[in-house]
């Protein structure tokens, strides 16, 4: 028995790295079905970052948290699962995660409930752990009083009955000895949006508690205050896998600037975010955008602060996930974790600078419209470019030896977009031209930082805006030309990523 296990590890392992699609740099789940495949309950602690993964076990046919960890956000220590099934459930859906003062870690979770809905139908539950983090217990589940359906919470208010969400809670906060933390809005909106205009559109519930055991409903925590205007969330939009951070005036070791960071997606138009300010128990939104616009690829976000205050977002990038696992052997990949901060008045963006020790091979080149440029590997490079652009420049990525295949990055100076066109990119993934809104301000030079690992790309634009897709060239090893787009020469800097995930 140990000789075959050990024989069929192997296999596996060998089969995944010669998948031409599977990232070499951006983590991907180590094995079985990440459908979903949300990066859930992040947290950091004693110098060490911690991340759980959400996916369908195919031992036991339940909703897993896998749980790694790492010193330097690129090289992950796989531990035994965090959750699991457990006594009859299903196991659990998306949540977040707090670490509290004695170093004792939560992680809060919509618990899947068991086939048998007359049982157990489900609710908020929370694990806990104490250093080192390798053994999670279950908690009782919060004392919400259920409906008959599923992530909902029927409450009597005034002699009135409240239907309340009660999904997707977000990271717990601490505030003046009381804990906090979010309940998601789906489950309500689907089932009463249709009917009352109350329950529609994006919106989340507050609780609260002094012992992280006993939690009372306090009310909404927010509400959309320009519902469907300027690109505000429509009455369609849900507010799913909240997390709630403070915001800090500089990539790194920044003060804090008194706005906290509202990060949701709705499962129509995936990940987006509310900044705004905190007074008491309610959120005021005061600015809003999104990270994923043509579709809902860039899913699900999670997010920590560090000791070095730093915010750092992970997301799912969800395209066509249900047939991956049939096809490749395995699914679920993220975005590379993304730097967020504050300053001039909107949200800044980076990717985090552990990437900077994976960089090899720097090249440099000059280079004008149509010109090839020699990266030491097609599949997987960093390019960065500066452009004094007043017309579309930007590169082609993932060209094939016939040029009929290629991924487009560029700026539109005419649309005031930043754009990444896949309408080329091969038959295997959604074709879409994503536009993210973006403008140069006066005499301010473009800068463009690509990433490409395989079947993921990234653009950081400015520092203000990015955009992450997957892409399937028909055939990986003729496709890794790059071209320059523009009639502007530019100087560019490129450079081979050595990969860090283990297989």
């Amino acid at each position: 028995m140990e000789q075959e296990l050990v024989t069929h590890t192997r296999a596996y392992r060998e089969m995944l790295l010669k998948d031409a699609y599977r990232p070499g740099y951006h983590f991907a789940l180590p094995d079985d079905n990440g459908y979903p495949g949300d990066p859930n309950g992040a947290f950091f602690a004693d110098g060490v970052y911690h991340l759980m993964y959400l996916y369908k076990s195919s031992a036991t046919g339940g909703y897993h948290w896998g749980h790694v960890s790492s010193l330097d956000l690129i090289h992950w220590r796989h531990h035994v699962d965090a959750l699991t099934v457990q006594e009859g459930d299903e196991g659990c859906y998306s949540g977040g995660a707090f670490v509290d003062d004695d170093g004792t870690a939560y992680l809060s979770f919509w618990k899947f409930p068991a086939a048998d809905r007359t049982k157990d139908r489900g609710g908020i539950a929370l694990a806990c752990a104490k250093p080192p983090y390798e053994v999670w217990e279950r908690m009782e589940p919060l004392a919400v009083e259920s409906s008959e359906d599923w992530g909902i919470a029927d409450i009597e208010i005034n002699g009135s009955v409240l239907h309340i969400g009660c999904a997707d809670p977000s990271n717990i906060w601490k505030t003046n000895g009381k804990y906090y933390m979010q309940l998601g809005n789906k489950p309500v909106l689907d089932r009463y949006g249709t009917a009352e205009a109350r329950y529609q559109g994006d919106w989340t519930e507050l609780v609260c508690s002094s012992d992280l055991k006993k939690w009372e409903y306090v009310g909404r925590f927010y509400e959309n205050p320009q519902r469907g205007v300027e690109d505000y969330p429509d009455e369609t939009e849900d507010d799913m896998c909240p997390s709630f951070l403070p915001l800090f005036d500089a990539k790194e070791n920044g003060n804090p600037t008194g706005k906290y960071l509202q990060l949701f997606i709705s499962h129509n138009h995936g990940c987006q975010y509310y900044v705004g300010r905190l007074e008491g128990e309610r959120f005021y939104p005061e600015t809003h955008g999104r990270m994923s616009w043509a579709d809902r690829t860039y899913f699900a976000p999670e997010a920590l602060v560090d000791d070095g205050r730093r915010h750092i977002i992970w997301s799912w990038l969800c395209d066509k996930p249900k047939h991956d696992f049939q096809k490749y052997g395995w699914s679920g990949v993220y975005a590379f974790p993304r730097l967020v901060w504050w300053a001039n008045g909107e949200l800044k963006m980076a990717p985090a600078d552990a990437l900077d020790g994976l960089q090899y091979s720097h090249r440099v080149y000059s280079a004008t419209n149509g010109d090839a440029v020699p990266v030491a590997n097609g599949e997987s490079f960093r390019l960065r470019g500066v452009w004094n652009a007043r017309d579309r420049v930007g590169v082609r990525v993932r060209v094939s030896e016939d040029a009929a295949e290629f991924t487009e990055i560029y700026y539109s100076p005419e649309e005031g977009m930043l754009v990444m066109d896949t309408t080329h990119s091969g038959s295997g993934g959604v074709r879409v031209r994503e536009c993210a809104p973006f403008k140069l301000q006066n005499g301010e030079a473009l800068s463009l930082d690509v990433f490409v690992d395989k079947s993921v790309v990234e653009v950081y634009a400015n520092e203000r805006q990015a955009i992450c897709r997957r892409i399937y060239p028909t055939d990986p090893e003729k496709s890794m030309g790059v071209t320059l787009i523009g009639e502007r020469p530019v100087r560019l800097d490129s450079y081979a990523i050595f990969p860090c995930n283990p297989y």
